[in-house]
This record gives structure tokens, sequence and C-alpha cells, in this order.
């Protein structure tokens, strides 16, 4: 009985594990949007990357096609000159499903307007030149 008395209970308090919790918390909190808008960033910059490739593909094709200026690609032309079994290649559509639809060459492809929209808090107008609206 007595060594019972004099046995020390170790342990967290629940205040304690509150306070942990809410530090927790507040961290998350802060680090959620940073990571959410890099995340809409690097949408952004992969958008911009396709509309250059997909100017490149046109190029190319209008170059081997011999087509001249104002002459309308094809989505199923100009994916023949992305990099095989991509997404782009695939499907000639954006990571939001959009449409790229098709290119008339020496005009500038042009970033879809939905996706514009969409992450047009990370990513303005200088971002986009000259593939902006």
């Amino acid at each position: 009985m007595l060594t019972k008395l004099h046995r020390k209970h170790a342990g967290f308090t629940l205040v304690e594990i509150m306070i942990v919790v809410a530090i927790i918390a507040l961290l998350a909190a802060i680090a959620v949007p940073g990571f959410l808008r890099a995340r809409k960033r690097s949408q952004a910059s992969k958008i911009l990357n396709d509309l250059r490739m997909i100017d490149a593909a046109v190029d190319q094709y209008a170059i081997e096609t011999n087509r001249t200026t104002g002459n309308i690609v094809a989505v199923q032309d100009w994916t023949n000159y992305v990099k095989k079994n991509s997404v782009l290649y695939n499907t000639g559509k954006d990571l939001f499903g959009n449409d790229y639809g098709n290119q008339t060459v020496d005009i500038i492809p042009q970033v879809p307007s939905a996706d514009y929209t969409a992450l047009s808090d990370v990513a303005g107008t200088g971002f986009w030149s000259p593939y902006g609206p």
C-alpha cells in the first residue's frame, strides 16, 4: 500500500495537450494558403509552358507542310508535334480540361479564358504575356 502512494504519475494534462493542438492549428492556418497559392502558380506555369509548346508545334507544322500566315491548323495536326503520350498530345486540352482548339499559323496561341479567370489571382496579365488575353 505504501508503494502505491509514493508512485509518481507522469503524463500530460488536458490543458497542455490543448495548447499543443492550438499551436499546430495556428501553424496550419498560416501555411495552407501559401501552399494553395504555390499550387495555383505551378498550374499557371504549366499552362504557359503548354502554350509555348503549341506555338512551336504550329510553327513546325507550318514549315513542314508549307502553310502560310493565317492558315488554320487543326488540333490533330499540331498535337503530332508535341511530346508523344503527354496529356497535351493525347487530348489537346489543358490540365483543367479546357480545349486549346485549332490554331492559326503566325498567330500566338491565347490562354483559354476559363483558365485566365481561374488563375487571375496568382497570374496577372504580365505573367501571361504574350499569350494572355
